[in-house]
């Protein structure tokens, strides 16, 4: 499987998912990489059938200004739309309130999170995205989320001291697919054999490998 992979952003640098998503690669999912976003284009987009988008709404680390335009979130629609699938981690939600076309795309966008804490998370039984998947607890930034599409079909869910929150779900959009993961600012995040389920029932899901 080749996955398009944008991450880099202030606040959650790239080695955070290189090293989260390395163990896929031993899976043969074959990874490529974008930190700095003018490199990416809708051409290179559409040689991938996954994307995953674990970059906040900066160009990179170092460059802080907003990389999503109207004609970026055109792109991205459309290509989910024709059948892509759209995988959005943590920072992936974060700094895209006000990119009306994404948003919708996502089904909704991080608002806040209070410092980091001991997060609960915890699969809904059953669900597809779920097999293989333990509830567990880290500490993490909890996201509280703005869940805009009440449609969604949420199959994981995370819980601390504040409160409980959507943490995970998936939406059908055209011919593609769109799956939400909210934990992960930390490597032990990530490398939790429980996650690393989820990163890989949810790839499978959205190239269609599994029906939902």
């Amino acid at each position: 499987m080749q996955v398009l992979v944008l991450c880099d952003d202030r606040w959650h640098p790239a080695p955070t998912p290189r090293q989260g998503l390395a163990p896929l690669e031993t899976e043969g999912v074959a990874l490529d990489w974008i930190e700095d976003a003018r490199e990416w284009n809708v051409e290179r987009m559409a040689a991938y059938p996954v994307v995953i988008l674990t970059k906040s709404n900066n160009f990179s680390a170092a460059d802080q200004t907003p990389w999503v335009t109207p004609e970026v979130e055109s792109a991205l629609v459309d290509y989910v739309h024709q059948g892509g699938g759209l995988l959005v981690i943590h920072s992936g939600a974060a700094g895209y309130a006000e990119t009306p076309g994404l948003r919708a795309l996502m089904g909704g966008v991080f608002t806040s999170h209070p410092s980091q804490c001991p997060v609960t998370v915890t699969p809904v039984a059953g669900h597809l995205l779920t097999q293989g998947v333990s509830p567990f607890t880290l500490q993490d930034e909890h996201y509280f989320m703005a869940q805009d599409d009440v449609e969604a079909d949420v199959f994981l869910t995370t819980t601390s001291e504040h409160g409980t929150q959507p943490g995970g779900w998936t939406r059908v959009e055209g011919k593609g697919r769109v799956c939400m993961l909210t934990p992960g600012h930390n490597v032990d995040v990530w490398l939790h054999p429980s996650f690393q389920a989820l990163l890989r029932n949810a790839l499978r899901w959205l190239v269609q490998e599994v029906s939902h």
